[in-house]
């Protein structure tokens, strides 16, 4: 029984938080904001010559492998780095292009008025980072470590964190009694500690227990 080629395993999955496909690569800037995202995140897979319903078209010219380089050398900042490999699926030929998690977030890239921005991959698309994940990134590279104490608004989070599957920041000003500034502050730190993690729920980035914490103490 012959094998599937391990890119038709992955075009099998479908687009996910890890997979995208490019039928093409036509635009540096915009690859570039997928390679910011994915270093942001989990790190993931860009499969080139592959349309958005799994279709092999295979890649139309060497132009965009220099494309991509130049996504990750001209327009990351710092510069993700990419691992790039070639496949041969019935006479087509489809890059793999892996990026891996990073280490030294956060990368940025140009938007559409080419102001360089953080992004973070949800589900399969690319998302704006917003200022507690960029504060948590910087607090988390940090050098002189992170002191933290377990003030009432913190209590406050983890109880109600025990009884709702996540919270935004603006319920949790309101249910702390605190302001956006110290809101902010908290929930970096938070996330920075790897006591809580961030997701995505009807197109706002929300906040949820990472590991099983008890209210009462972290």
């Amino acid at each position: 029984m012959k094998e599937d080629n391990p890119i038709e395993v992955l075009i099998a999955q479908g687009e996910h938080q890890r997979l995208d496909f490019k039928f093409e690569v036509s635009d540096s800037k915009k690859i570039a904001r997928t390679l910011s995202a994915f270093a942001n995140t989990d790190g993931g897979r860009l499969l080139i010559g592959v349309k958005d319903n799994g279709n092999i078209a295979g890649v139309r010219s060497e132009e965009e492998y220099y494309m991509i380089e130049a996504a990750s050398t001209m327009y990351t900042k710092p510069s993700v780095h990419f691992t790039a490999t070639r496949w041969e699926i019935n006479g087509k030929t489809v890059l793999e292009v892996y990026i891996a998690p990073s280490n030294s977030k956060p990368h940025t890239a140009p938007d559409k008025d080419d102001k360089y921005k953080a992004y973070i991959r949800v589900a399969d698309e690319n998302k704006p980072a917003n200022e507690v994940l960029l504060l948590s990134w910087k607090k988390k590279e940090s050098t002189e470590g992170l002191l933290f104490t377990l003030t009432r608004p913190v209590k406050k989070l983890l109880v109600y964190l025990d009884s709702h599957p996540h919270i935004n920041i603006k319920q949790f000003c309101r249910i702390a009694h605190i302001k956006y500034y110290t809101a902010r502050n908290i929930l970096s730190d938070l996330i920075a500690l790897d006591t809580i993690k961030y997701s995505m729920v009807d197109k706002q980035i929300v906040y949820s227990k990472a590991l099983k914490v008890k209210s009462g103490k972290l």
